[in-house]
């Protein structure tokens, strides 16, 4: 039962969400900072959920392949890569590093 709960505590929380948002004056989302806001913010959050997709594991910090297939994934960005090679890259060497036994 208790999942049914949470379910329901889920669906009133999103629709509170979306109301929120239809209640807002358009006036508000025009300003300047507020669209810096709206921007910026997906990048910030993309970025967090990579790095703790990629250092945690659990309460712990972890130093593994994962880490490895960040580092490449960024080199082939900084040498302005393809998005699929950049992929590609980062899946390339997280596995060889796993093969190895890193």
């Amino acid at each position: 039962m208790n999942t049914w709960i949470a379910i329901g505590a889920t669906a009133l929380g999103c629709y509170a969400a979306k109301l929120a948002g239809l209640l807002v004056p358009a006036g508000a989302l025009e300003r300047p900072l507020v669209r810096r806001l709206a921007a910026l913010l997906p990048v910030a959050l993309l970025a967090a959920l990579t790095a703790q997709q990629t250092f945690a594991d659990g309460h712990t910090l972890v130093l593994d392949a994962r880490a490895a297939g960040l580092a490449a994934a960024a080199v082939a960005l900084v040498l302005r890569a393809p998005f699929l090679l950049v992929v590609a890259a980062a899946v390339v060497v997280t596995a060889g590093v796993r093969a190895m036994g890193g």
